[in-house]
């Protein structure tokens, strides 16, 4: 009997499925051994030798695992294939002893195909990666233990410092405050609808402002009197616009050229963690968790990469499913090969893809019953990059028309059109881009009438809260973090109430503001995203074997240790800011000390005693949705509630007497029934039992 172990119950039961009677296969269920809980666990006066403990809630785990082993001739390490599957991996084999046989069994998609090639072809463990991931884990407990009780004495008890999460931190501090400081200044558009037929009447809803009719031209206004048309104010829009309601028109120049535009390459972690918080509104972390459960089916290669690369054996299944299901002239003449961006990225390693071009997104739901509709658009997006990144470039024509404008008392004035048409489509026939303006057909010194016009009055905008999506997009700029670590960085800022969401986009808090000034004033080296993105390019050295892990972690601490106990001794506090409201505290009012302020935590906004925490005195505070009253009893208001892990639903303010609540905020006047609000809740209720049975299958 051989023994392979693997992380998770899922992949257990796939490699079960395609391995013998020879092999037995069981699952870590994720490390099962780490740094301490609640001590540094980081022998400092040892070359920061760790001292690693077994997860409590392992123990049956491990138990079963080692007596598997001794009855085990080889024992597959068949871990997941990067920095933390080889540590943990490394772990395994330290607890089971080394009197055994080890191989070190890798695949990057659990198929048949992949496993059994992974089983026949072993390697060793990969002690460069090992080392990588220790380094890390070290550091980041370093920082996490030795910086955060800082910011206890100094700011408030409970916050906390991470080597990327702060610096995370800092760029959603440092757009809030470019927003905050931004000034808006007006400025006017100036669009003109043409008709290549005279007498045209449009609609009074003006719908060619979205749907433009077959035989209508926009052009907007670029120059007047041969100058430079930028209005301003109204007052330059005015007689500009007269002018125009009377002008003559013709077609001056027609300019139309040809351009093709290729594909992109298929999804690395943090592409995808791109496009899905940008086109399927995703956050990082459910974007991580959805591949993570397709990964384990079957359905992806593994999530968590950098490389742009793909297999020989996986080009020729996308090169076959496009010829024969879009057509041979579809198919470039050779395979399209990406360069790697990321230096660390491992050859070995492919871009994120689907293992079998043939299995649809519309037919993942047979695969298994934990898929939901979320999987399948996740799969179909994988799906969709991987084939779109072996097709021909897209064709088409790209047109400017110039148009000019006068009127008897010579005046003029110059409108431009552009837009496109679409000649062949290529790999946009899998993303169809309806976004393009199609121009009418037209030829020089043509006649064009006066339709319409629209003035419209605009704002400069200051720059965009990150979202998922740009902030993952920024961090990878600058070298910060790994792809695969986002989703975590971006969950942890948000637990610790330093960011807020807001239509999706991260809104920094005031405790978020007060943590990232006081690390930025105190400790601006950990703060720096030059260093930080040093310390990365350092990791992924000591995983190529290019330098050893204790210097590097040496070479971070000590600097660091020298300065935490400067600002332990010489900084003072810092107050996060909080919002007065004139009350008298009602616990130390007798003695004219402490008035309400509101501060913000992790579950919002609440009361408290200016004076905490020598005054105890706090209160919540209830917000209502304005104007509109409990769908089910007509008569509580609808008010703002938080689950215990602080994510926003609306609840009627009579409960318990009324227990209605929505994550949706509902609308004024809307109204349920009581035998309404009874199926909804079973419906609930049949959902919650089926996520708890999966969820106990799977452990």
């Amino acid at each position: 009997m051989n023994l392979v172990i693997v992380e998770s119950p899922t992949k257990a039961k796939k490699l079960t499925g395609y391995l013998g009677k020879d092999y037995v296969v069981r699952a870590s269920v994720g490390h099962v051994r780490d740094l301490p809980k609640k001590e540094l666990g980081v022998d400092l006066e040892n070359n920061f030798e760790p001292k690693y403990v077994t997860d409590r809630k392992k123990a049956d785990v491990v138990k079963e695992l080692k007596n598997l082993s001794q009855k085990a001739g080889i024992i597959y390490l068949a871990t997941d294939p990067d920095r933390e599957g080889e540590a943990i991996a490394w772990h395994i084999k330290y607890l089971l002893g080394d009197k055994k046989d080890y191989q070190r069994a890798t695949f990057h998609e659990i198929t048949h195909e992949a496993v059994l090639a992974a089983i026949a072809h072993p390697s060793k463990i990969n002690e460069n990666l090992v080392n990588a991931q220790q380094a890390r884990r070290v550091v980041d407990r370093l920082v996490g233990y030795k910086v955060s009780p800082v910011i206890w004495k100094k700011v408030r008890w409970g916050l906390s410092a991470g080597r990327v999460q702060s610096v995370a931190l800092r760029l959603i501090v440092e757009r809030e405050r470019e927003i905050a400081a931004f000034k808006a200044e007006e400025y006017w558009e100036l669009d003109v609808l043409l008709s290549l037929a005279a007498n045209f009447k449009l609609a009074k809803d003006k719908a060619w402002l979205k749907e433009l009719p077959a035989n209508m031209l926009p052009a907007r206004v670029f120059e007047v009197d041969q100058q430079k048309y930028l209005p301003q104010k109204e007052s330059d829009v005015t007689g500009v616009v007269k002018f125009l309601e009377h002008a003559d028109y013709v077609v001056e120049s027609i300019e139309s050229k040809e351009r093709s535009r290729a594909s992109f390459p298929p999804f690395t972690t943090s592409t995808l963690q791109q496009a899905a918080a940008n086109k399927l509104g995703f956050t990082s972390k459910q974007t991580m968790t959805l591949a993570q459960q397709l990964y384990e089916e079957g359905l992806i290669t593994y999530h968590r990469t950098d490389s742009m690369a793909l297999s020989a054996q996986a080009l020729d299944m996308a090169r076959d499913y496009i010829g024969r299901n879009y057509g041979a002239n579809y198919l470039p003449e050779k395979t399209r090969v990406f360069k790697n961006k990321s230096k660390n990225a491992q050859e070995a390693h492919e871009a994120i893809r689907v293992t079998q071009a043939e299995l649809l997104p519309s037919e993942i739901q047979s695969k298994s019953s934990k898929f939901t509709p979320r999987h399948v658009k996740l799969y179909d997006l994988i799906w969709r990059k991987f084939l779109a990144s072996q097709m021909k470039a897209a064709i088409y024509d790209q047109t400017s028309v110039l148009v000019l404008a006068w009127d008897t008392k010579k005046a003029t004035a110059r409108l431009k059109a552009t837009g496109s048409v679409l000649k062949f489509d290529g790999w946009m026939k899998l993303f169809p881009n309806s976004g393009d303006t199609i121009l009418p057909a037209l030829s020089n010194e043509q006649k064009l009438y006066f339709a319409d016009l629209n003035a419209a009055q605009k704002f400069t905008q200051p720059p965009a809260r990150y979202n998922d999506a740009s902030l993952v997009k920024e961090l990878e700029k600058r070298g910060i973090g790994r792809p695969s670590t986002y989703a975590s960085i971006i969950s942890v800022i948000e637990e610790r109430g330093y960011v807020n969401r807001d239509q999706k986009r991260f809104i920094a808090t005031p405790i978020g503001m007060t943590v990232s000034d006081f690390l930025l004033k105190y400790f601006p080296k950990i703060m720096d995203y030059d260093f930080t993105a040093a310390m990365e390019e350092d990791l992924d050295r000591i995983a190529r074997g290019e330098k050893e892990w204790r210097k590097i972690v040496g070479d971070f601490y000590w600097p660091l240790e020298k300065k935490i106990k400067e600002v332990d001794k010489e900084a003072g506090r810092m107050q996060i800011p909080v919002e007065k409201t004139g009350e008298p505290c009602p616990l130390c009012h007798k003695e004219n000390q402490g008035e309400i302020v509101i501060r913000t935590g992790k579950f919002g906004k609440f009361k408290s005693c200016s004076r905490y925490p020598d005054c105890k005195f706090t209160e919540n505070i209830v917000e209502k949705v304005a104007d509109v009253l409990c769908p089910l009893c007509q008569k509580g208001e609808v008010i703002f509630k938080n689950t215990r892990w602080g994510k926003k639903f609306f609840g009627c303010s009579r409960y318990p007497d009324c227990d209605w609540a929505s994550w949706k905020q509902p609308e004024k006047g809307e109204q349920l029934t009581t035998a309404q609000w009874v199926e909804l809740k079973q419906k609930r209720a049949e959902r919650i039992a089926k996520r708890k049975e999966r969820f106990a299958k799977k452990k």
